[in-house]
Order: C-alpha cells, then sequence, then structure tokens
C-alpha cells in the first residue's frame, strides 16, 4: 500500500499598509491553493522581525510603507534568508523603483493597478503540487 506524504503550504507573508489592499491579498491567499498566510505587517521594522521570526517561502511587499519602504526589507532580510521569494506589488511603477527592487533581491515586480490578480498566479506556482 502506498503512502501519501503531506505537502506543507506555501508560507506567504504580507507587508501592506492598506488595509483593505492588505484584507484582499488575504483573501487572495485563501484562494490560492497550496498557500497559507503566515504573518502580516505594515511598517519595514515589523515586516524585518516577522519575517525573520516565520520564516516565509514567499513575502508580498509594497513599495511604499509606513516609515520606509519595500526596498528596506528586501536589503535587511534577503541576506539573512535567500531562499525566500519577494514579489513587489506597487502603484511605483517607475524604473528607478523596479530597479531598485530587483538589485535588493525581488524576484517579481507587479503593478497593483494591472497585475492584482497575477499574485494568485505567482503564488500557484511556487505553491508545492498537492495530490
Amino acid at each position: 500500500m502506498a503512502t501519501r506524504c503531506a505537502v506543507q503550504a506555501l508560507k506567504v507573508f504580507i507587508v501592506e499598509d492598506s488595509p483593505p489592499i492588505r484584507d484582499r491579498l488575504i483573501e487572495l491567499m485563501d484562494e490560492a491553493d497550496g498557500a497559507a498566510v503566515v504573518g502580516v505587517a505594515d511598517t519595514p521594522s515589523d515586516a524585518i522581525a516577522g519575517i525573520l521570526k516565520t520564516r516565509p517561502d514567499c513575502v508580498v511587499l509594497d513599495y511604499q510603507l509606513i516609515g520606509g519602504t519595500g526596498v528596506d526589507v528586501l536589503r535587511a532580510v534577503c541576506p539573512k534568508a535567500p531562499r525566500t521569494v519577494f514579489v513587489v506589488l506597487t502603484n511605483h511603477m517607475d524604473a528607478q523603483y523596479r530597479r531598485l527592487c530587483l538589485d535588493a533581491g525581488a524576484r517579481w515586480f507587479l503593478d497593483k493597478s494591472t497585475d492584482f490578480r497575477k499574485i494568485k498566479e505567482v503564488i500557484g506556482a511556487l505553491a508545492p503540487a498537492s495530490e
């Protein structure tokens, strides 16, 4: 008789300072197969502490935060958590912000206005396959 291995959910941490957007991201994670939100934050310092504590597989990160930016988070966390995948979701789509985020360790840089639903696709692609 074959046994099944339990598949762990993709652990996602959300860093977003707008409560309605944060709530919508949590809803999207609930809709995504194989994903579980393990924490949320709205400031760089809370994000850094939360990410290092929970060790998520993926972080959905806003660029502009209360008291700083997503780049602050990327620079502080990426060297300590090299396997964590960072997806920046922002309204700040200028090339300079994109370059800063990608250079600091983000894998994706998405536009809140046009790419919001892509977050679910990204998470789905990262989540372990369930049987």
